[in-house]
């Protein structure tokens, strides 16, 4: 077991440090773990490069990071379902279980909810890029037959997966994926999985589209260099049937009602602001509009489904930094020309 505990730490926009963090014992019910690897979320940079995102600031050092898969390094009392040294995905949702949301199974919406590097409540929830991570025992999803970087992807594409369950039976239908960041390719890989009949992906960077197109989309359009990409998608009130906008920008959501089919849906996944929405075309065209937030029990069928073999996640990890070259893996992180997801490494 390390006897160290290097965390990474955001002070303040463009303030991130490597420093050291208390290692604690697991209490009962829980256990310790020593982390493997972590991926640089979307919200992780949001943090980093402006301190939060919208009213959501940084207001005390916060360790980031809640995509991680580590070994049990060590068993509290009772723990009988993990030994030491399996390797797990740590889910970052630790919900009440007790407020009404939580008993009316609809934990991703708990009133309580400690989501692992969050600076929504104040103390700040601490995150889960460190190297030694005190968790819940029910958080832990054992990944045998997986690497530690593919298991830290089960929380993205539980994400994803609570999304098509938002976008309901997708057998043989039509989906415009629009925003080809590692949700929104994630989204392809469960939507293909899923029966999508066609896929088509936009975004405005070739490298992503290529991307899109290795994990199933059997279309990618670059917007940026022709806005118009999705005009042959509008004839007769529309061909789409499901739209799954991962971009949060206005411009994606705005183009992909006039795609939308009478009666089609639109699941939003992007979490880029407010924006305003074209309400008038979606009533006339009668769309449903759903929003997506986060997983629960999802994050057990994320793994179980690489496990599998059914999604394969390779393709989408193209970096890979050890957490003392942290500031170096988020800047590569946020270029979107060159990296899809970025994982930070813990060695031993």
């Amino acid at each position: 077991m390390s006897a160290a505990n290097p965390a990474v730490v955001i002070h303040a926009a463009r303030d991130l440090r490597i420093e050291e963090r208390e290692i604690h014992a697991p209490e009962a019910g829980q256990v310790l773990i020593e982390m493997q690897a972590g991926g640089i979320c979307g919200s992780d940079l949001h943090y980093y490069n402006h301190g939060g995102f919208g009213t959501i600031k940084v207001r005390e050092p916060m360790v980031l990071g809640h995509e991680v898969a580590g070994k049990v390094a060590a068993l509290g009392a009772g723990v009988e379902d993990l030994k030491v040294g399996d390797l797990v995905a740590v889910s970052p949702s630790r919900p009440c279980q007790n407020c009404e949301y939580c008993q009316n199974g609809q934990q991703n919406h708990c009133l309580n909810m400690r989501f692992y590097g969050s600076a929504m409540p104040f103390p700040h929830i601490q995150g889960a890029f460190q190297k030694m991570l005190v968790a819940n025992a029910n958080q832990c999803a054992p990944a045998h037959g997986l690497t530690a970087g593919q298991a830290a992807m089960g929380e993205p594409l539980a994400v994803c997966l609570h999304a098509l369950k938002q976008a309901g039976d997708l057998m043989g239908k039509t989906v415009l994926v629009t925003g080809c960041g590692p949700i929104g390719c994630l989204s392809i890989l469960a939507a293909r999985r899923a029966g999508a009949g066609r896929i088509i992906a936009t975004d405005l960077s070739d490298f992503t589209l290529n991307k899109a197109l290795e994990c199933g989309a059997d279309l990618a359009l670059n917007t940026a260099e022709n806005p118009k990409a999705l005009s042959a998608f509008q004839r007769d009130k529309g061909q789409i049937d499901v739209h799954l906008e991962c971009s949060g920008a206005a411009a994606a959501l705005a183009t992909g009602v006039t795609c939308l089919r009478p009666q089609g849906t639109l699941v939003q996944l992007g979490l880029g602001g407010d924006m305003t929405v074209p309400m008038q075309a979606m009533t006339a065209k009668e769309i449903t509009l759903k929003g997506s937030f986060r997983f629960h029990s999802e994050f057990a069928t994320a793994i179980q489904m690489m496990q599998l073999g059914l999604i394969n996640v390779d393709p989408l990890i193209t970096h890979s930094f050890d957490v003392s070259e942290a500031l170096n893996a988020f800047d590569m992180a946020a270029d979107r020309s060159r990296a899809m997801k970025v994982q930070l490494t813990f060695a031993s």
